[in-house]
């Protein structure tokens, strides 16, 4: 007898993709962050992500470089998405006479709505202190990934 059993394929459970931010007006902000998961048949996904913001503000401009760790937890039959994500930043800053550079870690826990393809929702960055770059704790999560 043949076995008709589905060989899985590793990258069957991969998927690739990221997010966007942009805002213009009194500060110009632009935001890439590409990454790539596994989905794991339980409803978790492991990835990595890197991260890459510029931002002006007057005459201050500043180009921040980051990698993550991501995980994403997908609740059953009811759309949330849960996640935690560990990424380490470093960023330079530009003065009209001076730069400075730094480096942040950063852990956000949040939770989005997700379509499948698509999530939007908020996190929190519980590691957030003033080596931050970024003038919050809280942040937008947009997502998608294919």
């Amino acid at each position: 007898m043949i076995s008709q059993e589905k060989k899985v394929d590793f990258w069957d459970h991969v998927q690739f993709g990221g997010g966007l931010s942009m805002s213009f007006g009194s500060q110009t902000t632009i935001g890439i962050s590409p990454s790539v998961i596994y989905n794991f048949d339980n409803g978790f996904a492991l990835g990595t992500g890197l991260t890459y913001v510029y931002s002006k503000f007057d005459d201050t401009k500043t180009n921040v470089y980051g990698a993550s760790i991501i995980s994403l937890y997908q609740i059953p039959n009811i759309g949330i998405q849960l996640s935690g994500e560990f990424e380490q930043s470093y960023a330079k800053r530009t003065f009209p006479n001076d730069s400075e550079n730094t480096s942040f870690p950063a852990l956000y826990l949040g939770a989005a709505y997700n379509t499948g393809r698509f999530a939007v929702g908020i996190r929190y960055d519980v590691l957030y202190d003033d080596r931050s770059v970024y003038s919050s704790a809280i942040s937008p999560i947009v997502r998608f990934y294919f």
